[in-house]
């Protein structure tokens, strides 16, 4: 399961597209009529035109990026199970639905069902609502099969190698900085997995206890240690940033101050990951590669280079089937 992608880079395609993703609790956890005014009076009406722009900057004759990368990643996937196990793709928003796909695997009779989001680090509005919709539509068509679910990969050697193969990609000694960008999350989210503490005093990010190991900062931070570590990279070497906020109470730094900060400081090449994304799309292609490069050289910067995301390469298909079979064999 991705999260998906509107149909078409046209209004009404993302006016359904961000009505079903911003009205879901999970995304947005505010009270349930005040969700509804903010998101169908407010957000979407102030967004749809400039979100179908930039669709239509990201579309390729292919189509959506992270529509087709996900299903040449289900092919590929797919080469690696043994005779009558079969893959299939379903996106939380949009199509393929997850309505839609388990209606055919109902149809199909398997014995066991497995669920696996492709976010690395576990966050209410991504892995949960997830499982969340597949399980209750799971029990509306009673489908009887096994259900496992595949939780987050965050810290898995063979993920951490996979992203390291892309980053050997480009010459470090060409680059000032390196920054690792993360989607953004509101601050109230991380609250709730640190009862009685505000995001502000929680220091969960330098380590991992217990209560840090479902925290979306904290295995943020520790993603990046592992990869910084095998590519030797000291500290100093890089900065951790969260991109796409809508608003100010979000997770901090932000990657666009961070990249100001850098510049401030001489530092005028630079390399960026998205850790949080295994797929290229909107957020890693346009948002980093695009918006912010072009600002980025505007304000005297020289060179913003995205590396790009697993994606459906080789080591990560290998990666991924090795994680889906240790998860559900336990």
């Amino acid at each position: 399961m991705n999260v998906g992608s509107p149909d078409a880079p046209t209004v009404p395609a993302v006016r359904r597209y961000l009505t079903q993703f911003l009205n879901d609790k999970r995304v947005i956890d505010l009270p349930w009529l005040l969700r509804k005014f903010l998101v169908n009076a407010i957000i979407i009406p102030f967004r749809v035109k400039n979100s179908t722009k930039l669709y239509l900057r990201l579309w390729t004759k292919k189509g959506s990026p992270l529509i087709y990368l996900t299903e040449e990643l289900r092919e590929k996937l797919q080469h690696k199970q043994k005779d009558g196990d079969q893959v299939f793709v379903a996106m939380r928003y949009g199509n393929p639905s997850i309505k839609k796909v388990l209606k055919e695997i109902k149809q199909k009779g398997f014995d066991k069902l497995i669920l696996v989001p492709l976010y690395p680090q576990h966050a209410m509005s991504t892995t949960e609502t997830s499982f969340v919709a597949a399980q209750k539509r799971i029990k509306k068509l009673k489908i009887k099969s096994e259900v496992l679910e595949v939780g987050q990969f965050y810290d898995h050697p063979k993920f951490i190698d996979a992203f390291v193969a892309q980053a050997k990609k480009y010459d470090f000694s060409k680059y000032d900085h390196i920054i690792f960008s993360y989607h953004g999350l509101p601050n109230r989210h991380l609250e709730k997995c640190h009862p009685g503490i505000t995001v502000d005093k929680c220091t969960c990010q330098n380590a991992l206890p217990e209560h840090g190991k479902m925290c979306y900062r904290a295995t943020s931070y520790a993603t990046s240690r592992f990869i910084a570590a095998k590519l030797n990279l000291k500290p100093e070497d890089y900065t951790v940033g969260f991109q796409s906020r809508l608003s100010k109470n979000w997770l901090t730094p932000f990657t666009d101050y961070v990249l100001q900060e850098k510049l401030k400081e001489g530092k005028k090449k630079i390399l960026v990951f998205t850790p949080s994304f295994v797929t290229d799309c909107l957020e890693t292609i346009l948002e980093i590669g695009v918006e912010y490069g072009e600002e980025f050289l505007k304000n005297g910067g020289e060179k913003l280079q995205l590396v790009d995301s697993l994606n459906a390469e080789d080591q990560w298909v290998e990666a991924l089937d090795t994680i889906i079979k240790e998860q559900t064999s336990k």
